[in-house]
């Protein structure tokens, strides 16, 4: 008896570990809401010929998330970090730009468009901005990132930037 007992307990031992279950894919219409920022930019204000940036968008992590590189031609550049949390049903980006700390978003998929709200700065009175960033596709393939102040916690809303980001050729 204890010799099968011996001989069932190795067995168990040696048999091959079943694989780990693989975590859930970043697939499906929330993970790609943010999609069709995607892409080799050069960025121009709204109304403007002027190019004021470059900016590389692209899928990192096992397409799990979207990095921003905006390279400006004028100041510092930085980068962003954006992704879907199934948890909370919204989107997260973290923005690090050239100088000391960091901004939070978050938002989500509005009217086909990425709708992300976060403070960041201060006005002149020393009151902290709510920024408002939407982006929307055009109908000619370029994104519109339109960005809004507001220094009373959204009641009331002023215009902050407004950028096309016009796919390279």
């Amino acid at each position: 008896m204890l010799t099968a007992a011996f001989a069932l307990a190795v067995a168990q031992a040696t048999a091959p570990a079943a694989a780990p279950t693989p975590p859930p894919a970043c697939e499906g219409v929330n993970h790609k809401a943010f999609d069709f920022w995607v892409g080799e930019w050069d960025v121009f204000p709204n109304g403007g010929d002027q190019q004021v940036a470059n900016s590389r968008i692209e899928k990192v992590s096992a397409g799990c998330a979207i990095r921003e590189t905006w390279m400006p031609f004028q100041g510092r550049g930085g980068s962003s970090l954006s992704a879907y949390d199934p948890q909370t049903g919204g989107w997260h980006q973290l923005w690090v730009g050239g100088s000391p700390g960091r901004v939070f978003f978050d938002g989500g998929a509005v009217d086909g468009g990425m709708v992300l709200t976060g403070y960041w700065g201060r006005n002149a009175e020393g009151d902290r901005m709510l920024v408002r960033m939407t982006y929307t596709l055009e109908e000619d393939g370029s994104v519109r990132q339109y960005g809004q102040a507001s220094a009373d916690h959204g009641r009331t809303w002023s215009d902050a930037f407004d950028y096309i980001y016009r796919r390279k050729e």
